[in-house]
Parts: structure tokens; C-alpha cells; sequence
């Protein structure tokens, strides 16, 4: 397959692409600079131009593209990045898609778990309708944005990615060195659930949904064991050989964190229906197995399993 995949050099694009590479594909890596290799091409989604040649002949196109939920305090102007960096960027893709004759076959565009709100202990799959919060409202506008592509006869799957274990970056990233310092802990009561995925699974599901041919609309990229924010500091513990007795007050989070805090105190129990009903096998369906991944078999022997 010629697949464009936008967000190529990110926390989940550039291990996708060396996947997609290993596994015989040719990849056209969407970039906002100047093209400096011969498997670039130039696209600007906030000005919403994309090179229309590097579309041409592709199978699929994945949108992995946005800024980092946690890199910065939310402001006003950085939740504006927030959503115009998803927003634009999703709907650029789907709108040059739908101006083609032959457009790709599959659209794989990101989404976030976040769409379902604060559920509580409640399990929730694909079927739930979005929830209320900034990053709800985001996800739902960020779905929308890929109509385009949907109306033009592309198969479009949402990729409502949840928290992904990997000590590389992301929201794990400075957990992991937190914790390594002997300071780690819940985050507020401890009781919001966090729907976690693997790196490695995050990049194999998607390379499944690439040819899964039978799954459109959202897929919930998440273990199928979520567990509470208490469950999880305790398993890091474990695993990184520290204590895990430093509560962070949901106040300090609020100081500390802005606005965004107020999702770090919440969260969802969201399960992979889509995914495990189409047949895909997560190597890494509990925390304690994402964390092995995460850290090296060294780990290992000092995790046990999580409970859900």
C-alpha cells in the first residue's frame, strides 16, 4: 500500500512508519517544512493546503497530527493550538481527499477517549455518545471535521486514542521520571479510571485498521482492562522499585495545571469493542504487561497483574 501519514515524527508516527516501512509499504510522510527527503511532501493545515501529488496513488492516509494535550499549561491561546492543530489539519486532509477522482480507500484520522467525558465507574464502548468538557467538545469537532472524506465515499475510522504507556514522552513520560525520583503517587482520590494502550499496540492497531475493511466511524484504541489512577500509581511503583505514597491534591493539580487538571481528576472506562469484535489481539491487554513494554523485561519481575 501508499500510505501518507501526517504527524510522521511523533510520538506514535514515527514508530508507526518504521512498521509500516518493515512491513512493505511505501510511506509519504506529510511534513510542514520544506521537503528535505524524497518521501516528504509539503502540507500546511493551518493554512489548509496539501501537496495534491502526495495524495495522488495513496491507499490510505493516517492523521496522527496535534499538539501534546499535556506540554503546556492551557491557556487560552494554547487551547486554541489544541483544537485548530487537530481541527484544521484533520479537515484539510478530508477536504483535499474529496476534491479527488480517486481519492484513498481508507482514512485512519485521530480522535481522542476523551470524547466520552467523565464516566465514572461506568464502562462505555464506541456506541456512547460524547460526554461535556473541552476535550469532549474538541474530539466531537475534531470527527466532524473529517465529514468530507466520509461524504466522498471514504472508509473513515476515528482513532479515540487513550493514555499510551510508553516512556518516550507523552503523559507517561514525565510519570515515569517523577516516580523513579521516589515521588510518585495518585493523582487526586485516585478513583478516575484511566484507559491506557500500549505503544506497540497503539501502532498494530492501527496498522489492522488500515486493512479492516469491514470498520468505519469510532474505534476506541484502549486496552480492554482500564483500571483507577490509584491502580495504576500502585503498579508503577511496583515496577519501578519506588514507593508510590505522594498524593497530589487535586488543588496542587489546579495550580499547577490550569484547566487541564480538571481531566486529570476525571476520566473513562472505555473498552476496544470495535476493535476486539473485528478480530484484533492486544499483546498487551493490562497495565502491568504495558508497563513491561514500557520499561524492559526488567520490570517484569516485580509486576503483578492489575485488576480492572
Amino acid at each position: 500500500m501508499r500510505i501518507a501519514v501526517a504527524g510522521s515524527s511523533g510520538l506514535i508516527g514515527a514508530p508507526l512508519v518504521r512498521a509500516l516501512l518493515a512491513d512493505g509499504h511505501e510511506v509519504v510522510r506529510l511534513v510542514r517544512h520544506a521537503p528535505q527527503a524524497a518521501d516528504e511532501a509539503r502540507w500546511d493545515p493551518k493554512g489548509g493546503m496539501v501537496d495534491a501529488a502526495a495524495l495522488s496513488g495513496t491507499d490510505a492516509v493516517v492523521n496522527l497530527a496535534g499538539a501534546g494535550v499535556g506540554d503546556r499549561r492551557w491557556t487560552a491561546a494554547y487551547k486554541r493550538e489544541l483544537r485548530d492543530s487537530r481541527i484544521l489539519g484533520t479537515s484539510t486532509l478530508a477536504r483535499a481527499m474529496a476534491a479527488m477522482d480517486e481519492p484513498p480507500k481508507v482514512f485512519l484520522a485521530g480522535s481522542a477517549v476523551g470524547i466520552y467525558g467523565d464516566t465514572g465507574d461506568r464502562v462505555v464502548d464506541e456506541s456512547e455518545p460524547p460526554g461535556s468538557g473541552f476535550l469532549a467538545d474538541l474530539s466531537v469537532d475534531w470527527e466532524a471535521a473529517a465529514r468530507p472524506a466520509v461524504k466522498a465515499g471514504v472508509r473513515v475510522a476515528h482513532l479515540r486514542t487513550g493514555l499510551v504507556v510508553t516512556g518516550k514522552g507523552g503523559a507517561f513520560g514525565p510519570l515515569f521520571r517523577i516516580f523513579r525520583l521516589g515521588l510518585g503517587g495518585r493523582l487526586g482520590s485516585g478513583r478516575q479510571y484511566w484507559s491506557f494502550v500500549s505503544l506497540a499496540d497503539e501502532v498494530s492497531a492501527i496498522r489492522f485498521l488500515l486493512t479492516a475493511d469491514g470498520v468505519r466511524g469510532p474505534v476506541n484504541l484502549t486496552a480492554p482492562q482500564p483500571l483507577t489512577n490509584a491502580e495504576a500509581t500502585k503498579a508503577m511503583g511496583r515496577a519501578l522499585h519506588r514507593p508510590a505514597v505522594f498524593p497530589v491534591p487535586g488543588f496542587a493539580l489546579q495550580a499547577a495545571l490550569g484547566e487541564f487538571a480538571d481531566d486529570v481528576l476525571t476520566g473513562q472506562r472505555a473498552v476496544p469493542h470495535v476493535l476486539t469484535d473485528a478480530g484484533f489481539t492486544f499483546a498487551h491487554p493490562t497495565f502491568d504487561l504495558a508497563l513491561t513494554a514500557a520499561l524492559g523485561p526488567s520490570s517484569s519481575s516485580s509486576s503483578s497483574s492489575s485488576s480492572s
